[in-house]
């Protein structure tokens, strides 16, 4: 990990584990840790990734705890089931971590690369089960994981000479 980076995750895990001994939380403590989570990295993509990444972990904690949400993103579909979400669960756990992981390092062109495939991935996913598979409708809740995919793959390629130096 680049040395920077492993800086401010240890100073945040710092914070954390001061502010969770104490369970008093200042407006000053809470702009601290928040300042030390944040990618110090130049324009707003590592950022976008560390915001992506953490809503996954909403969703990959929502398919833990049952299929309402799923069932609902997929058109209220009976192939949703519980089998199938614990699945989407893992699948969306490993790309919040390596989206995480990419927000702090989008200088590395394999993290870089592998978080790009990662949208892409999301992006064949949806547009398959639409188009080929038919196993879903276009409806409002399918399109905000598509437009996250679509918009985060579209920024990465634009954005890749200015992250990843050669």
């Amino acid at each position: 990990m680049h040395s920077a980076c492993r800086n401010n995750f240890n100073s945040a895990a710092r914070n954390l584990a001061l502010l969770s001994h104490r369970r008093l939380f200042s407006i000053q403590q809470w702009v601290s840790l928040t300042a030390s989570v944040i990618p110090q990295s130049e324009g707003w993509l590592p950022s976008w990734q560390l915001f992506i990444a953490a809503t996954s972990l909403f969703n990959t904690v929502q398919n833990f705890a049952g299929i309402k949400l799923t069932r609902h993103l997929y058109g209220g579909s009976a192939l949703v089931n519980p089998l199938q979400a614990r699945t989407f669960a893992i699948w969306t756990l490993t790309t919040s971590i390596v989206r995480g992981y990419a927000a702090y390092n989008l200088h590395l062109k394999p993290i870089y690369d592998i978080a790009l495939l990662t949208y892409l991935l999301a992006f064949a996913h949806f547009t398959s089960e639409v188009l080929i598979f038919r196993s879903v409708k276009f409806t409002p809740p399918l399109m905000a994981p598509m437009l996250v995919a679509t918009s985060s793959l579209a920024w990465m390629i634009m954005q890749y000479d200015f992250y990843v130096k050669s």
